[in-house]
Formats: structure tokens, C-alpha cells, sequence
């Protein structure tokens, strides 16, 4: 019987906590722009350096988790969120909101890298990774309803970063220290202090990598002017905004808890594929919305199949290598993506409009859908499902043969006795022969024993 698989809360708290800021990134993006004197592309400029900052510190952290300790790293980078976020959402002067994002971004990259490498080294990633989805998907929606009522500025959804962290900071009591081993039953112990090894699959890693870095570019370029789409090419209030934003991560819950359901069923490589060639036709519908049936379509049914792609595309980069470090580098590509995502979208938008904004972040879409799919199929075998346990391999002891002499027994000759017998001449119905005769007479004869 298989034990029962209990629930890594702490590395789902974390995964919330780091990817928050990324989720958030519309409505911080379109507030430093209406309350501070910035325009929508300094803004954006903003927004992408918190990513960029973030996405750093995980290209520092990917095989230095486990040296440094998951729980100093993980208190390290929420105190650095806190502090980052809070300076930002709390002071008008530029360049402290500049300098509170950047800092706040490498807290949030440190946070989602402990948060990575703990979810690679668990038996199910894919699970664990799909409840970090519902987590931050439910409080971003929940932020999306809640923070156009708290009146205007740019502070409020910088704040609500900056307090999650903190509250965050309790789980980390659970997380092992530095040089301080995990149970030993866990997967993550089996692999946690084993000696440096190379980075298996470094082929399919990296074209893995490079994917997922034009991935979120072209998803959160449009992410990043979501709001200015709604707001100026759709004619609607923030209220309503916010609200499509909530429905639509709403949505997201849905397709995340479907992913979830399905599990490895259908592989990776479907999932990854056909829902890339989806939220291709997604980004080209929003970007063109001029009202809100158009934009709330866009906008949901993309954020329904945007965490269940990226929830396989986070399991297919931990099943390439058991500690976590292809996890955390294709985590960290993607937030480089996430990083230029902003900045592309407000000059693109800027260029050539929304419409064929989304025209070519579609097409740039349909290109990498290949390659993605390609290492999903090529390391199907080659890589172990994140469900399956290593085989540890037991020395076999080689056991001595003793040899036992053998002792030659002398045979004795034994004289033959003729016994004389005299023969009695047998009845002749002794050889009759077997038949439903015999069978008739034996049943008249009366019951045996046997007999029911």
C-alpha cells in the first residue's frame, strides 16, 4: 500500500506569494500610470524592471537553494518583498518607487525560486504546482474586486503584495534550514545532498527555456495593456474592468482544477500544444475588443487556458531534473519574458495599435508551439513522470560457497531370496471390464460413504 501523499502548504504559500506581483501587473501597471507623472510607457518601464529584478535573482538562486537553505531564503525574500512593495506603495518620489520595485522583485524571484526546487524535489509536481495556481489565482481575483473600491493611487496593489509576504512568513518555520536534512521518506531527501551533478537533458532544457521566454513575453505583453484595452478601446470603467479581470481569473480556478483532474492522462505535449494554439486565437481576440462582450471573451477564455499550459509547462521542466534546477531556470526565462512583456506591449500598442498588436504576439505564439511541444514529446520517455520514484539500486553481497567433501559410502552386496509361491487361479469377473453395468451394481449394492 502507498502512503498517503500529504500536502507541501508551505511551498503553496510560497508559489502564491512569488507569483503575485506578476499576476497583479495590469492594475500596478495602469496605476503608476494615473498616479504618478508617468506615462503609460514609463510605466510599463516600471513594471518590467520589477520582473526583470525578479527574474535575476532566479537565474542567481538555480542551484543554489539548497546551499543557502530553503528557510533563510525564503524569510530573505519575503522581507524583501515587504520592504520593496511597502517603500513603493507608501511614497510619491519616482525614482523610491523605481528603486522599492526593483527591490521588491528580487524578493518575489527568491521567493518563487525556494518555491520551485521544493516542487520539483515533491512526488507529484504537477499537483503541488496546480494548487500554488488556485492560490494565486483566487487572491488576485479577490484583489481585482477589491482594490478599484479602495479609492484611487498607485499604492494599493504594491500594499497588497507587500502584506501577503508578510503573512507569508510564518510558513517558513515548516521549510528545512540550511545543512538541516528533509524526511527521509521524501523524494526531495534522496535528492537534496546528493554531489553536484551536470544538468541532465541540457539540449531540451534550454530549447525549453527559450521558448518559455518568448511565451511570456507575447502573454504578458498583452497582460500589461489588458487594462488600457479595456479602458480606452472598449469604453469601460475600472469598475468593470476589474471585474471581467476577476471573472477571469475565476475562470482560470476552473481550468486549473480540470488540470488537476486530468493529471498525466492526456501527457504533455497535448496540453501544452493545443492550449498555446488557443491562447493564440485568445490574445488576437482581446487586442481587438471595442466592447465588453469582446474583451470579457477574450480576456476569460485566455486566463481558462493560461494556467493550465503553464502548469504542464512547470511539471515537464521538473520532470527534466529531480533537484529543481532546470524548474527554477525555466521559471526564471519566463520571468525574464514576464519582464519584457510591459514594455514590448506599450511600444507595440504605441506602433502599430492594439489590433495588430495582438495579431503578431498570436503569430509569435504559433512558432514556438513546436518546439514546446517537440521536448514535451522527446522527453516523455527519456524523463521520469513526476509521479514515478527513482530506483535505487541495492548492492548485492556475494556469499562464499563452502565446499563440503564428499564421503565415498561402500556398497554392500545383498543376496536375493527366492520365496516359492503357489498360484491361485483368479475368478474371471475380476478382469471384467469397467462399464455402466459395474456402475449399476455397485449402486444397488447400497450408499457409501461418500455419498450425499
Amino acid at each position: 500500500m502507498s502512503a498517503r501523499t500529504t500536502t507541501p502548504w508551505p511551498l503553496v504559500a510560497l508559489f502564491t506569494a512569488g507569483y503575485l506581483a506578476p499576476y497583479l501587473l495590469p492594475t500596478t501597471v495602469g496605476r503608476l500610470s494615473a498616479g504618478l507623472p508617468l506615462s503609460a510607457t514609463e510605466a510599463g518601464s516600471i513594471g518590467s524592471a520589477l520582473l526583470l529584478s525578479s527574474a535575476t535573482a532566479g537565474f542567481l538562486l538555480a542551484s543554489r537553494v539548497d546551499r543557502f537553505g530553503p528557510r533563510g531564503l525564503a524569510r530573505g525574500g519575503l522581507l524583501l518583498a515587504a520592504a520593496g512593495y511597502g517603500t513603493a506603495a507608501l511614497t510619491t518620489t519616482i525614482p523610491l518607487v523605481v528603486l522599492g520595485a526593483i527591490v521588491g522583485g528580487l524578493g518575489s524571484g527568491t521567493i518563487t525560486s525556494v518555491a520551485a526546487t521544493g516542487i520539483a524535489g515533491q512526488r507529484d509536481p504537477h499537483r503541488t504546482t496546480t494548487l500554488g495556481l488556485l492560490g494565486v489565482s483566487a487572491l488576485a481575483g479577490a484583489l481585482y474586486l477589491t482594490i478599484p473600491h479602495l479609492g484611487p493611487g498607485h499604492g494599493q496593489p504594491l500594499a497588497a503584495i507587500a502584506v501577503t509576504a508578510l503573512l507569508v512568513l510564518p510558513v517558513t518555520r515548516r521549510l528545512p534550514a540550511a545543512g538541516a536534512p528533509e524526511a527521509p521518506h521524501t523524494p526531495a531527501a534522496r535528492t537534496l545532498h546528493t554531489p553536484a551533478t551536470p544538468l541532465p537533458h541540457r539540449r531540451a532544457g534550454l530549447v525549453l527555456a527559450a521558448a518559455m521566454l518568448c511565451w511570456s513575453l507575447a502573454q504578458n505583453s498583452l497582460w500589461g495593456v489588458s487594462g488600457r484595452i479595456g479602458l480606452q478601446q472598449a469604453g469601460l470603467t475600472e469598475v468593470t474592468v476589474g471585474a471581467v479581470f476577476a471573472v477571469a481569473l475565476g475562470a482560470g480556478l476552473l481550468g486549473v482544477i480540470g488540470a488537476g483532474a486530468l493529471g498525466q492522462r492526456l501527457g504533455r505535449a497535448l496540453p501544452i500544444g493545443a492550449g498555446t494554439a488557443l491562447i493564440a486565437g485568445c490574445i488576437a481576440l482581446s487586442a481587438a475588443a471595442t466592447d465588453l462582450t469582446s474583451f470579457a471573451t477574450g480576456e476569460i477564455a485566455w486566463n481558462t487556458v493560461y494556467p493550465v499550459v503553464l502548469s504542464y509547462v512547470i511539471g515537464l521542466a521538473a520532470s527534466l531534473d529531480r533537484r529543481g534546477r532546470w524548474a527554477v531556470l525555466v521559471g526564471s526565462a519566463s520571468s525574464l519574458g514576464t519582464a519584457c512583456g510591459p514594455l514590448a506591449g506599450s511600444l507595440l500598442s504605441a506602433r502599430v495599435g492594439y489590433p495588430a498588436m495582438g495579431v503578431i504576439l498570436a503569430l509569435g505564439l504559433l512558432l514556438i508551439t513546436g518546439p514546446m511541444t517537440a521536448v514535451a514529446l522527446r522527453t516523455r520517455r527519456a524523463a521520469p513522470l513526476p509521479q514515478e520514484h527513482p530506483v535505487v539500486e541495492t548492492p548485492v553481497m556475494e556469499i562464499p560457497v563452502m565446499e563440503i567433501p564428499v564421503v565415498e559410502i561402500p556398497v554392500m552386496e545383498i543376496p536375493v531370496v527366492e520365496i516359492p509361491l503357489d498360484a491361485v487361479p483368479a475368478p474371471r469377473t475380476a478382469y471384467d471390464t469397467a462399464g455402466p453395468r459395474q456402475a449399476t451394481a455397485g449402486a444397488a449394492a447400497g450408499p457409501g460413504p461418500g455419498s450425499r
